[in-house]
């Protein structure tokens, strides 16, 4: 693939990923993954299905982060029998600390956490959110009807 085949591919899909990046991992990194999606697209490029780029992105996107905090995770095991574990809250639970959402987000399972925020936050469409997931759509429709209803009965218990 030529760079400027891979530009016009790809282009329009920057600023979706960068997104989606900014919503799971700090923001100082999510130029770095963003680079490295779009390095791993450069790569793969001519393997993916014309038409299925954005869900592509997504699913390579979601390995990225699943590994990036998986290596977080390894480092802060490593870091607290050095120092103290930093107690502060992040910026983003410190704005949604007061909401009834945040305690009935957090009960949810994460597979339903997954699914509405695929769907719900970064706008998938449920084809999209199947191949990122590489589950069928079907199987996302049922599962985001599931996450819906306990995410009603979480929020009705938290009011």
């Amino acid at each position: 693939m030529s760079p400027d085949d891979f530009t016009q591919r790809f282009a329009d899909m920057r600023v979706p990923i960068a997104k989606f990046l900014y919503r799971r991992v700090e923001a100082t990194e999510v130029d770095d993954l963003s680079a490295q999606v779009f390095e791993i697209a450069w790569r793969r490029g001519g393997a993916v299905t014309v038409g299925e780029e954005l869900p592509w992105l997504y699913r390579v996107a979601t390995n990225l982060v699943a590994n990036h905090r998986r290596k977080n995770a390894r480092a802060q095991h490593l870091l607290a029998a050095i120092v103290a574990p930093d107690t502060s809250p992040s910026a983003e639970s410190i704005a949604i600390a007061d909401i009834a959402l945040a305690d009935a987000w957090a009960r949810l399972p994460a597979t339903s956490r997954q699914i509405l925020a695929l769907t719900a936050l970064d706008g998938l469409s449920i084809c999209e959110t199947a191949v990122t997931l590489d589950i069928t759509a079907n199987a996302v429709s049922v599962r985001l009807n599931r996450a819906r209803n306990l995410l009603r009965v979480a929020l009705a218990e938290s009011a």
